[in-house]
Parts: C-alpha cells; structure tokens; sequence
C-alpha cells in the first residue's frame, strides 16, 4: 500500500485522562531498543500468525520513533487496559463482516496468559513482541475497516479517496490510545452511511443463522409447485421461513401442504430475494432457498466490503445507485426503479462522479457502437425507420445531412462511421425528457425513457450501459431543490416544451454508482439480490485468497 494516499480524520488532541499515556511508557534497555529496531527493519515478526509486516513497515517504525522506542500497550510488564480493550475489538472483527484471524484472534488469549503468569516476569524481548503484534495487528484493522480488505482496483472500481490530513500510525496514536471510547474512535474509520451500519448488525444476525441452520435442502420439483399442492418438503420450508423471519411463530400449516401462511411466508420471502412475489415454488425460489446462510454471509460481508470502498466525505448529500438492486435513492426522497446495463453485454461501471448539469427535452446523440452494430442494420431494413424513430443523419459540424430515406451513399457512410446519427428530443428520445449529466471516463448518465416496460419486472439490467430512471421529473425537483426558481410546475412545463434547456447546478451533486448484492431496510429487513455481474463470485475469491496467502507466509 502506498501510504502517501491513504488518509485518516483528523486527530483530535491526545486525552491524558484516561487514555494510554496517563502512566510511565514501559521503556527499553539499549539492548531491546536495538532488538525492536532490528525487527521493525526486517519487517518480519515471528509471532504473528502472518509474520511479514512489510507494507507497513514504514507507517509502524514511525509510530514507535515517535515515543522514543517505548512499548505502547504495556506498563509494568503487564498488558495495559487499552491493550485489552483493542484486543476484544480485534477479536470481534467478524461481526462487522471483516475476519478476525486477520488479526490473531486465536493467539491473543494465549499471549495475554503468558504476561500475566503468577509469580512470574516476562522478558523484555516477549514484552517487545507482545506489544509489536498488536500494534501491527491494530494497523491492519485500522486500515481495513478504512479501505477494505481487498484491493478494489482490479475489480473496475475507481474510486478515489479524499485526502485528508494524517497517517494511520498517527490515527491509532492519537486517536486510539487516548481515547476513552475505543468504539467510538474506530467507528471514525467506517462509511457514514445508515445502510452500512444497518448491514453490520445484518452480518451478526446472519451469523446466528448460520450456527442455528440445520442446512437441509428443499427437494427439487419439475413443475412449480403451487398454493394447495402438496409438498414433500413443506417441513423444512416451514423451520427455514421461521428462522428467516417470514413466517411468524405461531403460523402454522397442515404437514406436506403448501397452503395458507406458508404461501405468504414465500411470497415475503421472494419480495427480499429479488424475485417476483407470485408464491410458487419454482426453480429461481427454490434456488434462493436453498442457498446456504454461509453464502448469505458471504454476500453481506462483500457488500460491507464495497461500502468502505466509496468516498466518506461529501460537500452535498449524494446519490447512490445501487446496480444489483435496481434502485436509486436521493437523500430523503422515496428510492426509485432504475435499469441498468445488461450482464456481459453493457454493464454498468462502479464509479463516481458529480452531477453538474440537468438537461430537458434532450437530443441523443447516438454512440457510434449502436449506430453501427444496430441502428444501420435496421435502417437497411426500413426506408422510414430514421422518419419512425425522430432519427436524423448529421456530419462531424452537426449539420443535418438528412431526416427522411435515406439514400445509398448516406447509408454506406453510416456503415463506415463518417456520418452520425442523432434522435430529436421528444417523447420519442431513447433519454426521455430529463438527463443528468455527470462526467466520467464511461460517458454514463442518468436518463429518463419513453419505455416503461423495463420497470414491471424485478430484473432490470436492459441499457447499454447508462441509467434509466422511472421517475426522472422527481429527480430532477430533488437535484434542483436548492434553486426555487425551478417549481415542480416550471419542471414539467420544461419537459413538455418544444425546447432543449440546460440547467447548471450551484453546486455539483456527489453520485455514487455501487454494486452490493446485500441491503438492509430502515425496518431492519434483510433483502439480497442477484449477483448479475458476477463479482460476488470474483471478490469472494479475492477475500478468500488474502486468508490462504496468511497460511503460508
């Protein structure tokens, strides 16, 4: 890691009272100064489950330059209470979808025993390696719950974290080990964003579930089994749906029979899978039923993952578009349906950016990859298709070259990219009448359409990539929220005009476009969605791959 770019909050002043620094550091002979340097120049330390320390060998020797060379999480040869405090921290590091054997959590109960024995001494050099490895150990959480614990790079994500002012040795100095609310000083480090604390306390339910699931799988059917049939597997349907939540206690159902609250019980169930709420048993709900609680964990702990990846600081409360999901949602205002790009074909890009400009009655200037690969095709097809679709041909100035039929050699300089196609705006316009544009390397916006069909179904990735939102008038109100002169009656006057008009935002609005197969309502409601990228599958591999790379260090 390069720590240059990887920044902290701000470090409030050390509080003395009651943090580690109210008592005499443990200082060093000259002989374990010399041992601790020795150690933090290799950086490798035998004791710790992964010994190699060198990405932050930098960051590590600094924080103990900085204290003269002086043990930090211990006094008196014994463990401080901070020490144990952070250790417990460490320890739990699974309940916030990170793993706590990143951080040793086997060893510690060990190590702390062996400082405390009864009428015994550790040695300086145990005491050197006890406090190294949980300064390390701190280190390495500290930056994961920051930055993630994977690289996010290599999955196509581009976001760019904000500078702020200090390094994560003076973060865990200055805000760690004087604090007097340890909880409170890491929760500094974490997205400040409802959903992910909403998906922390996700990961610790779903950890229940999964030591409390007996595991067994619902018996496949041909044909979809619907209310009133019987079914073989309605006894583990029945104790699955109660674990979940979807079927209240009391609820019961005659044995084998697929009727009454058990079908609502489905019908809930598939509402917070992503699925269409018609409560048969098909192969798509059987399929999510019997997904194991270990993935459902997995899936959780990969979307908290992709929190910590997004920006925490904003200027203006941002938008997030959620691809998985198929929604949007902007600050207070209800979420909304949005179609994304289709899997394999035009996926939508994760990404960041800001919103600067709002665009009604559009024209489309229509990719050359569309034009070429389909729009040509189907000109060829019909003399009147340009005429059909409010198409018109343009030259590389702009200039209209033709709206009508289009002749042979205007078609051949189609086909060869010399010519340009361009939609008029109007109801027709594969934008609608509202575009948000927000500038990046992928030329994605957001956009209204003349279709509505792609919102009525529960999988939405349809575009080419580019974001179609069902209510793009509402959008518009709530990015323009801070210029009273745009009414929500002035909005739909502009977009059932005859004109193009632009308006510029006062001030650019933060967007957030993320992939999370994870979601936690405000009610405490657990939905999941289709992995329809497949990055599940790759960043799994990546979060197990870390683990395995520890074991053979």
């Amino acid at each position: 890691m390069i720590f240059a770019l990887l920044f902290f909050p701000a470090s409030a002043s050390p509080a003395e009272g009651g943090g580690a620094g109210a008592a005499e550091p443990q200082r060093l002979s000259a002989r374990g100064k010399g041992e601790l340097r020795a150690i933090l120049a290799a950086g490798r330390l035998e004791t710790l489950q992964w010994p190699q320390f060198g990405d932050y060998k930098a960051e590590i020797g600094e924080f103990y330059q900085s204290e003269g060379y002086t043990l930090n999480w211990v006094r008196k040869s014994r463990p401080t209470a901070k020490a144990r405090v952070v250790i417990r921290r460490l320890q739990a590091a699974d309940n916030e979808g990170l793993l706590a054997q990143d951080y040793d959590s086997p060893l510690w109960a060990d190590r702390l025993a062996k400082l405390e024995l009864p009428g015994s001494r550790a040695s300086e050099s145990q005491l050197i390696r006890f406090d190294l490895a949980l300064t390390v150990c701190a280190m390495r959480y500290i930056l994961d719950l920051r930055l993630g614990r994977i690289n996010p790079q290599p999955f196509h994500s581009t976001f760019d974290f904000e500078p702020d002012i200090h390094g994560p040795s003076d973060f865990l100095r200055k805000r760690v080990m004087s604090a007097e609310d340890v909880a409170a000083a890491f929760s500094a480090l974490e997205p400040p964003f409802p959903s992910y604390r909403r998906l922390v306390k996700a990961v610790q339910r779903y950890k229940e579930l999964a030591l409390r699931d007996d595991g067994e799988q619902l018996p496949a059917s041909r044909i979809p089994i619907k209310p009133g049939n019987r079914y073989s597997g309605v006894p583990r349907l029945t104790r699955l749906l109660r674990l979940l939540g979807d079927l209240p206690r009391q609820a019961a159902s005659p044995p084998e029979l697929y009727a009454g609250p058990l079908v609502k019980a489905v019908k809930r169930f598939q509402r917070r899978h992503g699925l269409a709420p018609d409560g048969l048993l098909g192969e798509q709900t059987l399929r999510q039923l019997n997904t194991p609680m270990a993935q459902r964990l997995r899936q959780l702990q990969l979307t908290l993952e992709r929190w910590r990846w997004l920006p925490h600081r904003f200027s203006r409360p941002p938008i997030i578009v959620n691809i998985p999901e198929f929604r949007l949602y902007a600050g207070d205002t209800p979420a909304q349906k949005v179609v994304v790009g289709m899997a394999f074909k035009h996926e939508t890009p994760v990404f960041a950016s800001l919103l600067t400009e709002v665009v009604f009655r559009p024209p489309w200037n229509v990719p050359m990859s569309i034009q070429l690969n389909e729009l040509v095709q189907e000109i060829e097809k019909n003399s009147s298709y340009l005429k059909d679709h409010d198409l018109e041909v343009t030259n590389g100035g702009g200039s209209i070259v033709s709206s009508g039929t289009v002749s042979t050699a205007v078609l051949k300089q189609l086909q060869k990219g010399r010519l340009y196609l361009r939609q008029r705006p109007g109801p027709k316009n594969s934008l609608g009448l509202v575009k948000f544009l927000m500038p990046n390397a992928y030329s994605v916006y957001l956009h209204g359409t003349p279709s509505r069909r792609g919102f009525g179904v529960p999988r939405r990735d349809l575009s080419h990539s580019c974001i179609r939102v069902k209510d793009p008038g509402g959008l518009a109100a709530w990015v323009l929220r801070d210029r009273p002169e745009w009414t929500a009656q002035r909005i739909q006057a502009a977009m059932a005009g005859t004109e193009t008009v632009t308006v510029k935002l006062t001030e650019p609005i933060p967007v957030l476009i993320q992939y999370g197969t994870a979601a936690v309502e405000e009610d405490g409601e657990v939905h999941f969605f289709a992995d329809i990228y497949s990055r599940d599958a790759a960043e799994a591999e990546a979060f197990e791959q870390r683990a395995r790379l520890a074991v053979v260090q």
